[in-house]
């Protein structure tokens, strides 16, 4: 799949042909630099491997600055790997947001808002004891039972427990685009795209 790498600017709503109100994501697609390109021969696979966003030269080690000068880049922040890549690229070459046209269907993903540790009924929709009577009084959102001790005496995998809840890597799939502005490398998406405001994200086609 081919793609470029993002940021996520924020949502917005805007009006189709019929006059309905149609929430949108706007996100800064592009531009994107190829920093390598990966061959059978090399390293087993093939693959393209953009990069995108300037890294302050402060903060920039001696092996990102040589891997990025083979390419004659500027180091940038995020690097992702593309596989099967359906045009032909070389070392250096810059990807815009005019990979994309109105009407594609994309997949994007990113890391989901970190929520911090939760408990069970927030993190997995348990429904909490709910009532004040027959003696309860201390255990309105506990788990209850985790399992039993004498036998199997362990707590098996999976089990739904309290934990921290969101910071994972999340794909939304077949979101429709519904405008493209190439001059200021926007790509209005229609729905919602995980992750918060200025997260990097991958959109794929």
């Amino acid at each position: 799949m081919s793609g470029l790498i993002g940021k996520k600017i924020g949502m917005t709503s805007l009006y189709d042909k019929d006059g309905k109100s149609v929430a949108c994501t706007v996100v800064e697609a592009g531009p994107c630099f190829v920093s390598q390109i990966k061959t059978n021969d090399k390293d087993g696979y093939q693959a393209i491997q953009l990069s995108y966003d300037d890294k302050n030269e402060k903060k920039v080690i001696n092996s990102e600055s040589g891997h990025f000068k083979k390419a004659n880049l500027n180091v940038k922040k995020k690097l992702v790997e593309f596989k099967n890549f359906e045009t032909d690229l070389d070392l250096g070459d810059t990807l815009s947001v005019e990979h994309f046209s109105e009407g594609d269907f994309v997949d994007v993903s990113a890391k989901s808002k970190g929520k911090g540790f939760q408990g069970v009924v927030k993190r997995h929709g348990f429904a909490g004891v709910g009532q004040s009577t027959h003696g309860q009084h201390n255990r309105l959102r506990a788990p209850g039972s985790i399992g039993a001790a004498s036998y199997p005496a362990r707590v098996f995998k999976g089990m739904r427990m309290a934990g921290q809840m969101g910071n994972k890597k999340v794909k939304t799939l077949n979101l429709r685009v519904i405008k493209v502005v190439p001059e200021k490398n926007l790509l209005i998406l229609k729905g919602c795209v995980p992750g918060p405001k200025n997260a990097y994200v991958i959109i794929q086609k």
